[in-house]
């Protein structure tokens, strides 16, 4: 009899070969009982390695959501008084950052306010500096990513949630050493989203699959950890010879710096990367072409943020963040709070990303169940 493991591998692979695969062919093609079949594709499902359909398991290809829409032209709180105005503050006004605040501007607009926009570049400091200059404005409520690690952190988000007017986190929530601040929060799952990657990796038969990453911000943290917990529940290789930290693409000597990374993955028997952001992603795919290495035969790629990544050559497959609809749910919270103060409890809302599948992985795009399933 073989082992659960040994029927787990056949299983998966069976998976990328078909697409979808009736449970009753897996009891003959394993000579095992549907007992057996079913107990392994709920471990395979649990773990997020397969997705049950109707007498069958497929692959758990997340499909494209839609493009991202305008916010509706009317809002569920009804007009603010006078066009009220509204304050941001965010740590900058690039990379993950654009979208998030026009998702923020467009709800904002649509109850008729006005959106103050405020950037502190991560710095306690200058959060709170920001901050007081909005509410001299005269804002009715602030959305703000504040900077919440450290003791200015702690300071700073303290501060904050005495406010008299009603605050919105959004990207951050307050520091484990203030469980019980009552401060509403809108996050995306970032550490979902590595989970995500790393398991569509596995079901196309990669098990050493390397965390990439160009800057360390608290998404990057996210990531992380969420590639930690992913390969650690997978019983993946994992480790500091798996992680690693690049220049910029572009920036001065990037191309010496991902060259050598690409030869310590080869060294380490790396089969996919895992790679933090867009922009990373295509420059180790364009140093690994250059090194005589194709993706997605010899080097599967996966990346975070989905900004640009459809554009690289091959196109990337990308965790997507819902960045524009987090921020028109953060302001859309934040205006539900400034009309109801005291007895709307405290809500803390997490998006999850999406998982868009392209060339890349070399995986195929989902295949429909028979229509007899």
């Amino acid at each position: 009899m073989t082992l659960a493991s040994e029927r787990h591998e056949l299983i998966l692979a069976a998976v990328r070969q078909r697409g979808t695969v009736r449970l009753t062919d897996l009891v003959a093609r394993l000579g095992v009982t549907a007992v057996t079949v079913r107990r392994d594709v709920t471990i395979l499902a649990d773990r997020g390695l397969v997705l049950r359909v109707h007498g069958g398991i497929t692959l758990p290809h997340r499909v494209p959501p839609a493009e991202q829409r305008a916010a509706a032209t009317s809002s569920p709180f009804g007009r603010l008084p006078g066009q009220a105005l509204v304050g941001m503050v965010v740590p900058t006004v690039e990379f993950y950052w654009p979208p998030v605040i026009q998702g923020a501007q467009s709800a904002v607009a649509a109850a008729g306010g006005r959106l103050a926009l405020r950037a502190s570049a991560y710095d306690a400091a200058e959060d709170r500096r920001q901050v007081a200059a909005l509410l001299d404005r005269g804002v009715r409520t602030l959305l703000i990513a504040p900077t919440n690690t450290g003791d200015a952190g702690l300071d700073l988000v303290r501060w904050l949630g005495g406010l008299n007017i009603p605050v919105m986190l959004v990207e951050r929530l307050p520091p484990p050493a203030l469980p019980t601040l009552p401060l509403d929060a809108a996050t995306t799952a970032h550490s979902l989203g590595a989970g995500l990657a790393v398991r569509h990796l596995v079901t196309l038969g990669h098990r050493r699959i390397a965390f990439i990453t160009a800057r360390f911000s608290p998404t990057t943290r996210a990531l992380l950890e969420g590639w930690r917990e992913t390969t650690s529940d997978l019983d993946l290789p994992s480790g500091e010879n798996l992680e690693f930290d690049l220049p910029p693409y572009g920036s001065p000597g990037w191309a010496a710096a991902y060259d050598a990374v690409l030869e310590r993955c080869h060294d380490a028997g790396v089969t996919a990367l895992f790679v933090h952001s867009d922009r990373e992603a295509i420059g180790l795919t364009e140093r690994a072409r250059d090194r005589g290495l194709t993706v997605p035969d010899d080097l599967a790629v996966v990346s975070y943020d989905d900004e640009v990544a459809a554009a690289s050559d091959p196109p990337l497959t990308a965790v997507r963040p819902p960045k524009h609809r987090l921020g028109a749910v953060a302001a859309e919270l934040a205006l539900a709070r400034m009309a109801d103060p005291t007895d709307r409890p405290v809500h803390r809302v997490q998006l999850w990303p999406t998982l868009i599948v392209r060339a890349s992985c070399g995986g195929a795009e989902s295949t429909s169940p028979p229509a007899d399933w």
